[in-house]
């Protein structure tokens, strides 16, 4: 051991030498062949542990500080110590904390502001004693400031005791000191790796390198950018991302070491303890430039040191009046000077037989004291790293080597000691919070707001490791204590986003996704997610929305199974005391799902919308009934307060629509139409009843009816639209073609929408542009038709849907999206326009920074105006505005709302409002742009299968008549264009309506005539008539025949 600053008080451990100062390291013969574990400088006395567990101490002796009444001046062992294994001790002022191996604390010397953490005592005591009051907690670290101290549990709490006038123990303004150590309630959750002390001031530094300070800031010393003394811990915000990995205090100052050895200093500089060439004080965190180039792996406070193991030197800097530097001198120094000694690397070290090397093991400081401890053997070990922090004093986290350890022993033979590690592990947030830790590139010192520092895949297989049925004890104490302890305690504002990796992690718990937890697991931890606060709920929504597929889905699957199994309960019955928390667990569970919709949908889908969708709803709930009290609901709330009513109302699933599958949504959709045909329908019968007695009173039609002529669909139907009042539109719709006597039930009016959406689209009135690459048609911007047309046609949309009638109506999604007022996006443009979309795709992607000249682009956009071309302004002075790195999203964002808004903002309008018209109000906020499509032109989930189980035959046809098996054989050999052409022949369209195949009945009749005939389609009602051919080539052709010579309802 080398030591050297000030001996006045043998705090050297020299012996009686002389000099009251050594300005140089010199050898302290005492440790000649001792190894010495950690070393703790008081003020005035030094305290020494060895690797046998046996503590030394020496110096002054006042105030009962060296724990022994034996000489001063060469350290004597502390004798009521004698049967502890200490592990790490650390020295205030005057007084001195010793830590065992079983993580007990012991403590001695000075008493007055409650340093020791012992009530009752004199002013000081001289013999060590055990805290007892944190007898039941499993200490790993303690550190010591002037006049308080600070305590590190296995648990991850940080626990504080002595005085508090600085505020300097972070338990807020009330307390002068305390005698009992009190754990830091604020910090709770947080995985610590670290806790130090200055002379008044406080720090605990996390796992991904988050440093908390706290207590006096007269210096700046919290670097907080100020000099306001703190009462409770604030962050450090501007290390969070410098991969801080150890920090230490000096009276008032204080230094961090990064990840990759750099040193950032802040505080007190008065004797250029900072290292940064002046006396300033710094209030903010500034990094050492002077030990720039190097890699630093110890550094101590007071003043200050540097260990740099690349050249084995030493180097420190700040107050060096006693010695203190070993520099030679008793000059200040205000930047790193190398401490005097013939310093070697360890690399260097054992290549060399000269015994006059000091290869550095460990360099301790404090007070005005400092010690070097150094090998001379050749079989010495690589010196200390601090910044890789020993397992004994790390906090528990889910490892491989820990879940190893518990699962060694047989199921039935769980020791108590293994079940209360166990236990404390996962009742600890802390712990699991620290757990699972990503060291990839994008390691978790990256933790922000984007970035959990989570290792998804780690986390899965360590827990299913962990609980498995090989070991059903192991998974009871899991269940319990994370039931009884872990869950209860979560906050709904968290300390530090640290603090929200559990939300990640819990659901790969297996336990979590087991029915018979849900109400003891799953449901409380989907409470503590809905009471996260606005801030915390957030971090957690943007971690949610950068999961992988599968992760996702994994949270959603446990919520929407959690839904399930509270639905399954209403079955079987709740008993009316139960309810109200039945009710709470229920809309709990849905709003973790509409929370988790919210990211899938801003996210762009992690997982296709459908896959929240619970299809056993309309098994549990009568969803007619719902859709009535969630408009009851709706308007009640109007009424009276928020609060009151969400306390009151029972659970309405209409609420969270995202669960609602395609049959329950037309369920929905039907009971929508009923109720409004319905209200329509009576107003008419009252007003009818009302004219017997009032004579004036016109009499009302029950249905809308439309009479129309074939050779002037559109005319009529305007004619008859335009007079029609809005209640009438929720009515029934009936059609009569002039000069026909059939009657509606159902065909003429599924016609009347085939004939009219053919005429509205036809070419000759301009109204659209057909998109010859994606075959979809948009508004032109051209057109010189009066705006009614589009309102017409918004107005036949809603009653088609309103009908139950799919049309075929070659729009892109971005109009449903229009109509749920959703903003169209780059997906958009892809669909529409694909060489443009890919294109805008290709502008986005290109990372150069040429961008200027490689695409020569500006805010304009080229327009066709009748064989002229014309450039239009996409922005106010678009034309002077190049597209660069910077505007690219913008010029991108401006190109598709000039397409899908600006420039037909007025045809759209009165579609719009002809669709708002008959299919306004509450019911078209339940709905998906993608399910409003469907609702409209049906969709593209084809089984053909279920098509022919699902068709009917008539006159002498039947599922196995030869003529219908050759007919199925042909059909499923076509290709899938063919069948579509064939849909497309017999239905009018060529997609299926929402609800899939099962709804699409097809009939399939004989007629006379021999095989020379074709099939003969009746569109309106999904007739075919087939001759009754015996070969299948014949048949084959045929049919290939009429499907080709069918004009249909073709766009163009």
């Amino acid at each position: 051991m080398l030591c050297w600053g000030n001996a006045a008080f043998g705090q050297l451990g020299l012996g009686g030498i002389d000099e009251e100062i050594v300005i140089e390291p010199r050898k302290c013969d005492f440790f000649q062949n001792k190894n010495v574990r950690d070393v703790g400088c008081g003020s005035r006395h030094t305290v020494f542990v060895l690797d046998d567990g046996t503590v030394y101490s020496c110096g002054c002796n006042d105030l009962g500080q060296l724990g022994h009444d034996r000489g001063r001046k060469k350290p004597e062992q502390v004798g009521a110590l004698d049967a502890q294994n200490i592990v790490a001790v650390s020295c205030g002022e005057a007084h001195t904390l010793a830590l065992n191996d079983k993580g007990q604390v012991f403590s001695w010397g000075l008493a007055t502001d409650g340093q020791i953490g012992l009530s009752g005592v004199e002013e000081y005591i001289r013999v060590p004693r055990n805290i007892k009051s944190l007898s039941e907690v499993q200490i790993v670290q303690v550190a010591c400031g002037h006049h308080h101290s600070l305590a590190l549990s296995k648990e991850s709490e940080v626990y504080a005791w002595g005085q508090n006038r600085y505020g300097q123990l972070g338990l807020g303004h009330e307390l002068k000191n305390e005698v009992s150590p009190k754990p830091i309630k604020s910090l709770s959750g947080i995985p610590f790796s670290q806790v130090a002390v200055g002379g008044a001031h406080s720090f605990a530094l996390t796992m991904s390198g988050a440093i908390f300070g706290w207590g006096r800031n007269k210096f700046g010393q919290l670097g907080l950018n100020d000099e306001t003394d703190r009462f409770a811990p604030a962050l450090l915000k501007s290390l969070r991302s410098q991969k801080i990995v150890h920090i230490c205090c000096g009276e008032d100052h204080t230094a961090a070491l990064t990840k990759e050895g750099g040193v950032f200093t802040f505080g007190a500089g008065g004797y250029g303890q900072l290292g940064h060439n002046s006396t300033n004080h710094e209030i903010n965190p500034r990094k050492v430039f002077e030990l720039m180039g190097t890699c630093v792996q110890i550094i101590l406070c007071k003043h200050t040191m540097a260990f740099v193991p690349s050249s084995g030197r030493v180097y420190s800097f700040g107050l060096g009046g006693n010695g203190q530097l070993g520099t030679g001198s008793t000059c200040n120094r205000k930047s790193p000077f190398t401490v005097k000694g013939n310093w070697v690397s360890y690399c260097d070290f054992i290549n060399h037989s000269d015994s006059g090397l000091y290869c550095v093991r460990k360099i301790f400081s404090g007070g005005d004291q400092s010690f070097a401890h150094y090998y001379h053997t050749k079989n010495c070990l690589p010196p200390d790293d601090f910044r890789n922090v020993k397992v004994s004093k790390q906090i528990w986290t889910l490892n491989e080597e820990l879940i190893q350890k518990w699962l060694q022993f047989s199921s039935s033979r769980l020791p108590p000691d293994v079940m209360n590690e166990i236990n404390k592990v996962f009742s600890s947030a802390a712990c699991l919070n620290g757990s699972f830790l990503a060291t990839s590139n994008i390691d978790h010192y990256r933790t922000s707001s984007k970035f959990s520092g989570i290792d998804m895949n780690a986390a899965r297989l360590l827990l299913h490791k962990l609980i498995s049925p090989a070991q059903p004890q192991i998974a009871q104490q899991v269940a319990a204590s994370l039931e009884k302890n872990l869950i209860p305690k979560l906050t709904n504002s968290p300390p530090d986003i640290e603090c929200l990796r559990v939300y990640l992690t819990l659901p790969e718990c297996p336990l979590m996704t087991d029915g018979n937890n849900f109400s003891s697991l799953a449901i409380p931890f989907a409470v503590a997610i809905s009471k996260l606060d606005k801030a915390p709920l957030k971090v957690l929504e943007n971690w949610w929305s950068s999961l992988e597929n599968p992760l996702f889905m994994k949270i959603v699957q446990l919520f929407k199974d959690v839904v399930v199994h509270l639905l399954k309960l209403t079955k079987i019955g709740i008993p009316l005391a139960d309810r109200r928390i039945f009710n709470t667990f229920l809309n709990t569970a849905l709003k973790v799902l509409e929370i988790l919709h919210r990211v899938n949908e801003k996210s762009g889908q992690i997982i296709p919308y459908d896959k929240f969708y619970i299809h056993e709803i309309q098994d549990f709930i009568d969803i007619r009934n719902d859709y009535i009290n969630w408009i009851q609901q709706q308007a009640f709330r109007m009424d009276v307060n928020p609060g009151i009513a969400e306390a009151e109302a029972t659970v309405t699933m209409c609420t969270y629509p995202f669960v609602f599958d395609a049959q329950a949504k037309t369920t929905l959709l039907q009971t929508d139409a009923v109720i409004q045909m319905q209200m329509a329908v009576d107003q008419a019968h009252r007003q009818n009843f009302s004219s017997l007695f009032l004579p004036v009173m016109e009499s009302v039609d029950p249905c809308l009816i439309l009479i129309v002529r074939r050779d002037n669909i559109v005319g009529d139907a305007m004619e008859v639209l335009r007079k029609t009042k809005n209640i009438d539109y929720k009515k029934p719709l009936k059609v009569i073609f002039v000069g026909e006597e059939a009657v509606d039930a159902g065909g003429l009016r599924k016609e009347f929408f085939l004939l009219i959406m053919r005429e509205l689209l036809d070419p000759k009135y301009g109204m659209f542009r057909y998109y010859e690459e994606s075959r979809l048609l948009w508004f032109s911007g051209q057109t010189f038709e009066d705006s009614d047309l589009f309102h017409l046609i918004g107005v036949i949309c809603g009653l088609a849907i309103y009908n139950f009638t799919i049309v075929d109506l070659h729009f892109p999604l971005a109009l449903y999206k229009k109509l749920l007022k959703k903003k169209p996006s780059l997906d958009d443009l892809k669909e529409l326009m694909p060489d443009v979309g890919r294109s805008m795709q290709q502008l986005l992607d290109y990372a150069e920074d040429d961008i200027e000249d490689a695409f020569c682009l500006n805010f304009t956009i080229t327009v066709e105006n009748y064989g002229s071309t014309e450039v239009r302004e996409l922005i106010p002075n678009g034309a002077e505005t190049l597209v660069n790195n910077k505007n690219k999203q913008e010029f991108v964002d401006a190109y598709a709302d000039y397409l899908f808004n600006r420039s037909v903002a007025s045809l759209f309008n009165a579609f719009a409002a002809g669709f708002h018209k008959v299919c306004g109000g509450k019911v078209l906020e339940l709905f998906q742009p993608n399910e409003l499509q469907a609702m409209v032109t049906g969709n593209t989930n084809y089984d053909w299968k279920e098509l022919e189980m699902n068709t009917e035959y008539k006159g002498e046809y039947w599922a196995d008549h030869p003529t219908i098996k050759i007919f199925w054989d042909v059909f499923h050999e076509l290709p899938l264009e063919k069948k579509k052409q064939f849909l497309l022949f017999l239905t009018g369209s060529d997609r299926i309506p929402i609800l899939g195949m099962k709804s699409l009945k097809l009939i399939i009749q004989p007629t006379g005539g021999g095989e020379d005939f074709l099939p003969v389609a009746h569109t309106c009602f999904n007739l075919l008539d087939l001759p009754k051919f015996k070969d299948k080539q014949t048949l084959r052709s045929k049919l290939i025949q009429a499907i080709d010579h069918y004009e249909g309802f073709n766009l163009v």
